[in-house]
């Protein structure tokens, strides 16, 4: 076997950026030392030209990638301008009014935590998408009823891209299918990808017991670890942020308020809401090449699944900002310059998110030229039997994640290795399958170099390392359950059904052994009451 070029110093990079992130708590100084570091080891140690490669190689080469690609690019394109619009829908007062139609029925925390998960769950189609609008639009309400920042964060993160990931049409299935069907046709399988990826579904132990485990801390209204600390802070203080928090967005998207004497109506946020939601679907199926498709599940599915979705959140993006200028303008409570300075106000206050965002995209670069993962998978060879070679994919698989940030990358690098593995030792394929795709949202759930990360703190407000340090401890009770009660068990063949049982019993029991109520200090929401955008 060749030797490793960096050898256990692969990890240095992203080691180095996340220790940092934890002790120094600066995401921007931790993110730029590790790629420092990688840029050294690439430059033969030289911390000068490293200095300079970070920039001119690995920062320039995440927004305008060697190959051509413009994906990142549409990430931030996308993001600012749906901030913009969000920017339109609070200064509208849109936001406000659905914060207030909810309050009728969500009067309590719970309740409001409830709604937040729920709606998380309806936007399932893209993980940015269900980010950005679920944290911006749920926020005022979770304000208001004091739920702090950290928990509405956690909501956000946890049914983004866990969901994305499973969901029978969105915009990861094409890429998953597509590296199922490519490792398959290297190995002369003839199974149909698309019902080998239905079937692993229930093998997706981690990101399905995530969801759930939020609805359970939800519904038994406990927390434990950092994350108590922070509700019960919120509800008996109303900070919902620690004093000495730096939340992911300025003041300018915070600072919205209605203009004196203007009706709020929840229409001026629901119908861009709605107009993100199909555009985003008809974009998808038109860029997928729907016109040329039949018209039925079949067609619009393997559409989506062709899609550039790049693309399709871009145009969705700004036909929702249109949407939003559009209706504030002609219902006078707004006027043009009014409105378009609530855009800029919005797109603004991602400014420093985008910084953290390419950076995080610059060490995923570093990762890759050291190898990283590379040096990650060896170290697991040599020591796999048949029936766990599941449990190993998927502890490989959130090593590779968390340390690299990206899930779209864990599964390019591991799927190719992981399904020849399976199919040379005879072991569970399916299961195999799974645990690559759910082990690869562990790192994008809660790394804190991760963009999906990055996001959910973003949209949320929230200090990057609060949320990521409050989230850590649950998404970790859920990926050592998983891996205990699910992925051994099933490498022996058990139902995943009965798996998947077992561990979201073992999840109640600790959340309720565990956890502590939350409810201490709380208030009931009055629904007449103004509920504060601060």
């Amino acid at each position: 076997m060749e030797a490793h070029p960096y050898g256990f110093l692969s990890l240095l990079p992203p080691l180095v950026a996340i220790v940092l992130c934890f002790l120094t708590k600066e995401v921007l100084f931790s993110l730029f030392v590790g790629i420092w570091i990688g840029a050294t080891m690439v430059a033969g140690w030289n911390p000068w030209n490293g200095f300079f490669s970070t920039f001119d190689t690995y920062v320039l080469r995440a927004l305008v990638p060697k190959d051509g690609g413009t994906w990142n690019m549409a990430v931030i394109i996308f993001s600012m301008t749906l901030a913009g619009a969000v920017g339109v829908m609070s200064r509208s007062g849109g936001t406000l009014a659905i914060a207030q139609s909810l309050a009728k029925r969500a009067k309590t925390p719970k309740g409001a935590q409830f709604f937040s998960w729920l709606m998380g769950l309806i936007v399932f189609f893209d993980d940015y998408a269900n980010t950005l609008l679920v944290g911006n639009t749920m926020r005022p309400l979770t304000d208001s009823l004091r739920v702090s920042r950290e928990k509405l964060s956690y909501i956000v993160d946890s049914t983004s891209s866990p969901v994305a990931s499973w969901a029978i049409v969105s915009t990861w299935i094409g890429y998953e299918l597509g590296l199922i069907q490519q490792a398959f046709e290297k190995l002369g399988i003839q199974e149909n990808a698309y019902l080998v990826f239905l079937k692993s579904i229930p093998y997706r132990f981690y990101c399905l017991s995530a969801v759930v485990m939020v609805l359970f801390i939800i519904l038994l209204g406990r927390d434990y670890g950092p994350m108590y600390h922070a509700e019960v802070r919120a509800r008996t203080t109303g900070k919902l942020l620690r004093d000495d928090a730096k939340p992911l967005a300025s003041s300018e998207l915070t600072k919205l308020y209605v203009p004196e004497g203007k009706p709020v109506r929840a229409i001026n946020a629901w119908i861009p809401i709605l107009t993100m939601i199909v555009a985003t679907f008809v974009g998808l199926w038109y860029n997928g090449g729907g016109m040329e498709k039949p018209l039925t599940f079949t067609g619009i599915r393997e559409a989506i699944g062709n899609a550039d979705a790049s693309l399709a959140l871009i145009w969705s993006s700004f036909a929702t900002s249109a949407v939003a200028i559009i209706m504030a303008v002609s219902q006078r409570i707004l006027t043009l310059s009014q409105a378009f300075e609530a855009w800029v106000d919005g797109a603004k206050s991602l400014i420093i998110a985008v910084m953290i965002l390419t950076l995080a995209w610059s060490i995923k670069g570093v990762c890759d030229d050291v190898k990283t993962a590379e040096y990650i998978i060896n170290l697991s060879k040599g020591v796999l039997s048949p029936q766990i070679v599941p449990f190993v994919v998927f502890l490989v698989a959130i090593f590779v994640s968390f340390a690299t940030g990206t899930s779209w990358g864990t599964m390019g690098i591991l799927m190719p290795l992981a399904i020849p593995l399976a199919h040379a030792l005879n072991a569970s394929m399916i299961a195999t399958i799974g645990a690559v795709l759910t082990g690869a949202v562990f790192g994008d759930h809660c790394s804190p170099i991760s963009d999906t990360t990055i996001m959910s703190s973003m949209a949320s407000v929230c200090d990057h390392m609060d949320h990521v340090s409050t989230q850590l401890p649950y998404a970790l009770t859920v990926a050592v359950v998983a891996a205990l009660l699910g992925y051994i068990p099933a490498g022996y063949g058990l139902n995943p059904v009965i798996c998947l049982l077992m561990i979201w019993g073992a999840l109640l029991a600790i959340v309720f052994l565990f956890g502590k109520p939350t409810d201490i200090g709380s208030l009931e929401f009055k629904p007449e009451e103004k509920i504060s955008l601060n």
